[in-house]
């Protein structure tokens, strides 16, 4: 018999629906149900793609006997961190600030307000390595609610006022200027590993934020150290298991420090920063093995991550048939099974596949050599490499969760424009278009956002991340597109953001909306995670659409925030690199650059093109047929702009000063370097 999750969308929710366990969704029955019946919550938090997550709820959840307890003692919640990433960020620092640690599954154990006073992450289903069994947790947890109530409650009050302290303390504010990117390069570079590319050791996780980071220093300083670093990172990750060598696209990270097993679930908001930053590396560099890892990333999301709407899908799972990894690995057998015996020994040379496996006896796919890393690509292994996908595809598939998140599709969609730009792509580009319009029609209501769609059902209200990633994607996109309704769009979106979530006392945003549900503690936070701090992208996203569209509003706002963090960022490089890059971006030198002419005609294509050959990222680039055009009205640079004897003409300004306009490309390109030198 399903219980109350049946009715949920959330796929994560949804494989919960047959557990034994008497599940709620997070809903203001659950929390009436454990007034009344005067039992503590079970808060459990995870999300689909979890492969600890699983294991718990196959040992415990789906345990009659656990359930059993879990019913007596507790009213069980079941949150999907995904679509409750509020939830996800109050309930896991409660843990950390009980534990020292985190992770998913997170297990939380609440009072009827919801006020915290116990929890871990996963529990076995009996004492194991000094781990305490699950059944052993729950009926310590009930007997010390029951019995020592006054202990628990003076306990949870103040772990609450421990967590409203924590985000809401005012941190003072520091200037900008360029010595805070100078020291935060130099402190990362410290936590850099020489010998295999990334940052720290076993987990490896990758770094997209703090690699693009190293662009911005290595333009910014010419830096061959901070390129260095980034190449060799972008070579290993690429090169080694946590890349799908079959099917393209990045998994979420590997167990060891060389970039070779992986937890094999695939993440769209990996993939989404990784794509971009494999484009941008190719623009910096014009290494083909990068634009191919970008365009076999975003070609495997067109592919497997795509609804036919255009919204983007969240995860794949690790682990099928109970497996973790089964569809991915390879044996040489099944090499040659598929390719033949004298084909299977090219590619599993190619591939690092051996009779003993680097993986439970099988092998997780590798390019062993960096001179090999085209050869795989090479026009006449394209049959052979189809042949493993198609194969491949014949296997148990993995889990797709198919929930839409505006905030990972906003990470997305910029990931497509940029590549658009960069690749010169029309083909990304309608897909972010796609994706654009998809979020458009979907996932607004009264002119706001909302957080999930699934099913034909938009639902939660949007956090500061849903419009922090959708205005960075949508400026982005007009800068890939110059189609001016998306920048109207941004704009629009980043007041009701300010609107919604800015705290001016503290000159930082908050994570969840003003109106939104009231927790015990309104969460924020500026610290990246796998995904970007949603302070961190509202702040460059700001600075971008301050530069074009000249809104004071916009850039009082990103500058106080960046004020706040400033020393932190230059403290934690790595913990803040995608505020580095709105800092690096508010800093300047910044450059505007307005071409007016016929978007379709020769020398307006060869003025775009030079700029799209070249890696500029604090310059602000807006285009116009002419005087009378709907950009005119929003963006103050292309104004009392004309062209010069009927040709395309650009006009590079920086600050208050702008030069002379030309129809020469290679003389507005000295121009802007020019301007770079002398600001």
């Amino acid at each position: 018999m399903s219980n109350r999750l049946a009715n949920e969308t959330s796929p994560y929710l949804l494989q919960h629906k047959e557990n034994p366990v008497d599940w709620y969704a997070w809903s203001d029955e659950a929390l009436a149900a454990s007034r009344e019946q005067d039992k503590p919550i079970l808060l459990s938090i995870g999300y689909s793609a979890c492969h600890w997550c699983h294991v718990m709820a196959h040992e415990s959840f789906e345990n009659p006997n656990v359930a059993r307890i879990m019913n007596d003692l507790f009213i069980n919640i079941k949150v999907d961190r995904e679509e409750r990433p509020d939830l996800d960020s109050l309930y896991m620092m409660s843990v950390q600030m009980l534990t020292g640690h985190g992770g998913w599954p997170m297990t939380v154990f609440l009072t009827p307000e919801g006020k915290p006073f116990y929890g871990g992450t996963y529990y076995p289903p009996e004492d194991r390595g000094g781990m305490p069994g699950f059944p052993r947790v729950l009926h310590g947890v009930a007997e010390a609610y029951h019995d020592r109530r006054d202990a628990v409650l003076q306990s949870a009050t103040q772990l609450t006022d421990h967590l409203r302290g924590h985000f809401e303390r005012a941190l003072p504010p520091s200037s900008l200027g360029p010595d805070i990117i100078v020291t935060a390069a130099g402190n990362l570079a410290q936590h850099y590993d020489r010998a295999n590319g990334g940052f720290g050791g076993a987990p490896k996780f990758p770094s997209p934020m703090s690699i693009e980071f190293l662009f911005r220093v290595f333009d910014r300083k010419g830096s061959d150290n901070a390129l260095q670093m980034a190449e060799y990172t972008l070579d290993r990750m690429a090169r080694g298991g946590l890349y799908d060598q079959v099917g393209g696209g990045f998994h979420r990270y590997t167990v060891d420090a060389i970039w070779l097993v992986p937890h094999f679930e695939k993440m769209l908001y990996d993939n989404a920063q990784l794509a971009a930053v494999y484009a941008l590396a190719h623009q910096i560099t014009e290494e083909p093995f990068y634009r191919a890892i970008a365009e076999e990333t975003l070609d495997y999301v067109l592919r497997e991550m795509t609804s036919p709407e255009g919204g983007f899908y969240s995860t794949q799972d690790a682990d099928t048939e109970g497996e973790e990894g089964k569809f991915y690995a390879w044996t040489p057998a099944e090499i040659n099974a598929v390719l033949g015996d004298e084909d299977g020994a090219l590619v599993s040379g190619l591939l690092g596949a051996t009779g003993t496996g680097n993986f439970e006896g099988s092998n997780v796919l590798q390019i062993v050599n960096v001179e090999d890393r085209m050869t795989w690509r090479a026009a006449n292994y394209d049959h052979l490499r189809q042949k493993l996908y198609e194969a491949r595809g014949q296997r148990t598939q993995p889990g797709r969760d198919d929930k839409v998140l505006t905030s990972w599709n906003g990470l997305m969609l910029r990931a497509f424009a940029t590549a658009a730009w960069v690749l010169d792509s029309e083909e990304y580009a309608n897909a972010a278009r796609a994706n654009a319009s998809f979020i458009q029609t979907h996932l607004i209501r009264d002119g706001k956002l909302l957080h999930s769609f699934k099913d034909g059902e938009a639902k939660i209200n949007g956090f500061l991340e849903d419009y922090a990633f959708l205005i960075d994607g949508l400026v982005e996109l007009y800068g890939a597109t110059f189609e001016i309704e998306w920048l109207e769009w941004a704009a629009k979106l980043a007041h009701t953001a300010i609107d919604e979530f800015y705290d001016a006392a503290t000159s930082s945003f908050y994570d969840t909306a003003e109106s939104s549900e009231t927790l015990i503690s309104r969460p924020k936070d500026a610290f990246d995670s796998a995904t970007p701090s949603g302070n961190s992208v509202i702040c460059e996203a700001l600075t971008e659409l301050a530069h074009l569209t000249d809104d004071e509003r916009f850039r009082s706002v990103a500058t106080g925030v960046l004020e706040t963090y400033a020393a932190a960022a230059a403290e934690q490089p790595h913990g803040f690199s995608r505020l580095l890059l709105a800092i690096d971006l508010a800093v300047g030198p910044t450059v505007e650059v307005a071409i007016i002419g016929d978007p379709s005609a020769t020398d307006t294509q060869a003025m775009v093109s030079a700029l799209r050959d070249r890696y500029l990222p604090r310059i602000s680039v807006a285009t116009a047929p002419g005087e009378n055009n709907q950009a005119v009205a929003l963006l103050p640079v292309l104004r009392e702009r004309g062209t010069i004897d009927g040709k395309a003409t650009a006009y590079v300004c920086v600050g208050f000063s702008c030069q002379l306009p030309t129809n020469d490309v290679d003389t507005m390109l000295e121009q802007i370097d020019s301007s770079m030198r002398r600001s």
